[in-house]
């Protein structure tokens, strides 16, 4: 936590000092791009609280499910369990080298502290989107006006997979903080008219943030935009006057220490993640290397069309941009300071340096949201100059409500009726079993379950198909969750059905137990 709050602060001073003093949608700033009127600002405001409270609520409700966020946490409980620090597990003695580990050794920490359940597990997440989110407010703040920042960080907020993924246990909004420190800090430090070499200190930390969070990925997503920017604005010179090898020392002295660690605890980890996860995950298709699952194998350049769907609703956006491109055209001519070809940059570096990847996933575009959400609102207010329209207005309340709804409806589901969403998750079924009979073994038929080892702190036990007659034949009093696809063939042993849970269907031997 230490290092998250210096570094807002880092970033937060050079831009106070930059604003004028004035109340939003009362006294102008006079950088202000966009005049917003008490009401909408209020109105604005209103939507963030109402994204927060549903995210919060989803939090708390939604249980963990299969695949990925019941992996990372049950990956996080071991950890917590079995007091091992360095070395994430995938399962009890087998390590799990697919991931930085510091990630999972902060996750536990919270975990050690708030208890084993999905929202002390989430909480972490949560509160780094708030910080990525206050960074955005105050960088554009800083460069374009208070009012042009809350519109910014309302679209943010509302866009399907920042939603989705702003308390959702996995490194990628981790390693978004990262990359978005590095390229407001890069702007501040090299970019800007009056550069502040303060700013500078952003760079390191957040290139360690992203490298402890992913990985070694998170630095080229830095480098493809903040390399394009300086070829052509061509202020190479600036560079100069920074403490490069101060810079390196702290990146080193942040980064070092916990790759050494694990490399040491794990022989082969550095092999491993940097070559296999980073590398031949992504060139070679079907990666036959994965040791903890399946590759994602997809088209080549289809993370342009994940792009699109992990802004809805405002994807919409794009289209009156698409059809006014002399307009948006002689936005990018009189912007002088390269700061909007700096968001576009941005927004699409993720895009670039995916597009020849052979295993990709939505998920992976989440680094350029936060620049995207910004360039669209930047976009809208220079080209269509002035006061919002009542299109304008009404299209932010149709994208806001969108959201809102959307992840209010299924938190909601998520209590009153969890069946109905069909989620890959056990929870409901291991909480059923264990009221039925609670001394007795649960066993899982047909694939391994992360969210059943999680509801049962890695009780659960796994059994084959062919293996499961002998097994009823031998054990006295067992639980059965088994899939659907298979629960008919093993409703023909001697065991009794007890009821169906989203995808599985419980089972207890004998039929005659209760």
């Amino acid at each position: 936590m230490i290092v998250t709050e210096s570094s807002e602060a880092l970033i937060a001073k050079p831009a106070a000092q930059a604003l004028q003093v004035s109340a939003v949608g009362t006294r102008r700033n006079t950088r202000d791009i966009i005049d917003l009127p008490r009401v909408a600002v209020t109105a604005i405001g209103a939507v963030l609280a109402l994204l927060f409270a549903v995210r919060l609520l989803a939090a708390y409700v939604v249980p963990f499910t299969d695949s990925t966020e019941a992996r990372y946490a049950e990956i996080a409980r071991k950890m917590v369990e079995t007091n091992n620090w360095i070395t994430p597990q995938f399962n009890y003695g087998i390590p799990f080298l697919g991931q930085a580990p510091s990630a999972y050794v902060a996750l536990s920490w919270w975990d050690g502290a708030f208890g084993i359940n999905e929202f002390a597990a989430r909480l972490p997440i949560l509160v780094v989107t708030l910080i990525v989110l206050a960074l955005i407010w105050t960088w554009v703040a800083n460069v374009t006006g208070r009012n042009a920042a809350l519109l910014s960080v309302a679209v943010l907020s509302s866009m399907g997979l920042f939603f989705g993924v702003s308390a959702f246990v996995m490194t990628d909004m981790p390693m978004t903080l990262g990359t978005t420190l590095v390229m407001v800090g890069f702007w501040y430090a090299v970019c800007q008219d009056t550069p502040n070499r303060a700013g500078f200190w952003a760079i390191p930390l957040g290139l360690a943030i992203g490298l402890l969070a992913k990985g070694p990925v998170s630095s080229f997503l830095c480098l493809i935009p903040t390399l394009g920017w300086l070829i052509i604005m061509g202020k190479w010179s600036d560079l100069r006057a920074l403490p490069w090898l101060k810079g390196a020392a702290l990146f080193l002295a942040l980064t070092v220490p916990w790759y050494a660690a694990a490399e040491i605890a794990t022989p082969g980890f550095l092999r491993y993640f940097l070559v296999g996860e980073h590398m031949e995950r992504f060139i070679v298709p079907g990666w036959s290397g994965d040791l903890y699952g399946i590759g994602h194998s997809q088209p080549k350049g289809m993370i342009w069309l994940f792009a699109l769907g992990t802004i809805l609703p405002w994807s919409v956006l794009l289209v009156p941009i698409f059809l006014r491109t002399a307009r948006v055209a002689q936005v990018f001519k009189t912007d002088k300071s390269g700061w909007i070809i700096y968001l576009l940059l941005w927004s699409v570096a993720p895009l670039i340096l995916f597009s020849p990847a052979a295993s990709i996933l939505p998920a992976y575009a989440l680094p350029g949201l936060p620049a995207a959400a910004v360039l669209m609102v930047v976009l809208y207010c220079k080209a269509w100059a002035g006061a919002p329209g009542f299109l304008h207005k009404f299209a932010f309340v149709v994208g806001s409500g969108v959201s809102i709804l959307t992840f209010a409806i299924i938190a909601i589901l998520a209590v009153s009726s969890p069946d109905t969403l069909n989620l890959r998750s056990q929870k409901q079924l291991i909480i059923a079993a264990q009221r039925i009979a609670p001394d007795a073994p649960i066993y899982i038929v047909g694939g391994r379950s992360h969210s059943a080892e999680f509801y049962t702190d890695g009780q659960v036990k796994y059994v084959a198909l062919d293996a499961l007659p002998a097994l009823v034949d031998t054990q006295e009093r067992t639980l059965l969750s088994v899939p659907l696809d298979l629960a008919a063939q093993v409703a023909t042993l001697n065991v009794r059905r007890l009821g169906e849970y989203s995808n599985h269907v419980l089972f207890i031997r004998p039929a005659g137990s209760r």
